[in-house]
């Protein structure tokens, strides 16, 4: 009776989502919402996190320490066994030595989650709940999951990993209000999840940051002739992107700057979207032929509506845009930071490379969020462009990644 209450409760709630397009607009600007909106807003969530509260508590946590830390430590020749030894001796805790080692965040959206669109319960649920099983924070040694970044790092040293991002976060004003949409499933756009970072104690040695499509959705709120010519907007939507992804960062750079250890931050292009339009059109005839196949396809179009054909070119072409002003930005960033050498920003197109055109890498149920593989792919690919980053860290890389018993796709070479 529990299940089908909490199925009947997850479905009202994004069926009157689904009808009420404008929730988030508040997303996108400065202003917040109208404070009896924001109130009934945050009762709402209140309200929902109260019903879901027991699977909440039962999920995965987006959090995960190497589970044999302490036997890699007490070695003599781990760099941290100096610690080992305070420890041994009483003068640090458990939980000083866990802070010594290395920290790495995760800020993103969706496609850093293990989430695809399918039925609207469902959907709800692992919008909520579905932490790890992706290409960052991935901890099942089985063969056919995903080879994380986190097993990756694990090979070459114990370490924390933890991940903020949601399903729908946004490069966002840094003052500007979630909407009741996000809140019911516990996301946060790009300011809310800096805001998490910074709360921490304990600051990581690594942040990653990759918030891969969800800006790119230009024609919301536009009318039929702003549609038609649409570069007033596009211009607009790429310079509004520069300011508020920067003045997100400017928190955790000055935050980086006071740290008595290095911190890397690392940027990461927007998702090829022109190699992924060349998958999704492959897998719409495919649906086409049998709708058994990406039986959920229509949802991206639905909540996404630049997906739709006549608005697709332009959706590519701000990508790139937005590509161009983030390379902007850390150049910026970077000279400001030549007084202070402890502090490293990178901009990546590592996961902008990933070709996904490959119809095997997109998620076989909306044909939207990437597949198994292509959560694997993109582990590949970030790790390979965290390099320059690891190495500043001194946390030593190797030239090959051993892929897990039978999972030959996984090599690095």
């Amino acid at each position: 009776m529990l299940s089908i209450r909490r199925c009947v409760l997850s479905a009202a709630f994004l069926g009157f989502l689904n009808v009420c397009p404008d929730l988030e607009a508040d997303e996108l600007t400065d202003a917040p919402p109208p404070l009896p909106e924001a109130v009934a807003n945050d009762v709402a969530a209140n309200l929902v996190d109260l019903t879901f509260l027991f699977d909440r508590i039962g999920s995965k946590a987006p959090r995960a320490v190497t589970r044999d830390y302490m036997k890699r430590v007490s070695e003599p020749a781990s760099p941290f066994y100096r610690d080992y030894l305070l420890y041994r001796q009483g003068k640090i805790s458990r939980i000083e030595l866990v802070d010594r080692l290395p920290h790495v965040a995760m800020l993103g959206d969706s496609l850093t989650q293990h989430f695809y669109f399918s039925s609207l319960p469902s959907s709800f649920w692992r919008a909520r709940t579905a932490w790890r099983e992706n290409w960052f924070l991935d901890t099942d040694p089985k063969p056919q999951s995903v080879l994380s970044v986190y097993e990756r790092l694990e090979l070459f040293t114990p370490l924390v990993a933890a991940e903020h991002n949601g399903a729908g976060a946004l490069v966002a004003p840094i003052h500007s209000q979630e909407g009741l949409r996000k809140k019911l499933v516990r996301a946060r756009n790009l300011p809310g999840q800096s805001r998490q970072v910074l709360r921490q104690n304990r600051f990581p040695d690594l942040i990653m940051i990759w918030i891969g499509h969800n800006n790119l959705d230009w024609v919301h709120d536009l009318s039929p002739e702003e549609r038609k010519h649409p570069e007033k907007r596009l211009a607009e939507m790429a310079t509004r992107f520069r300011q508020s992804y920067t003045e997100t960062l400017r928190p955790i750079v000055d935050r980086a700057k006071t740290e008595n250890h290095r911190v890397a931050i690392v940027i990461f292009g927007l998702a090829n979207i022109d190699a992924y339009l060349q998958a999704r059109r492959r897998a719409e005839i495919l649906h086409a032929k049998n709708p058994k196949l990406y039986p959920h396809l229509d949802s991206g179009e639905r909540t996404f509506e630049s997906l739709k054909p006549p608005y697709q070119k332009n959706m590519t072409r701000l990508s790139l845009m937005l590509n161009a002003e983030m390379r902007t930005m850390i150049g910026e960033l970077d000279r400001e930071l030549r007084d202070h050498p402890s502090v490293r920003v990178q901009y990546s197109d590592g996961l902008t490379k990933v070709d996904l055109s490959r119809l095997e890498l997109i998620h076989p149920v909306d044909a939207w969020h990437p597949s198994t593989k292509g959560h694997t792919a993109l582990a590949e690919a970030a790790f390979r462009a965290l390099t320059p980053s690891l190495d500043f860290l001194g946390i030593t890389s190797r030239s090959s990644v051993a892929p897990k018993a039978g999972n030959h796709d996984a090599i690095i070479r």
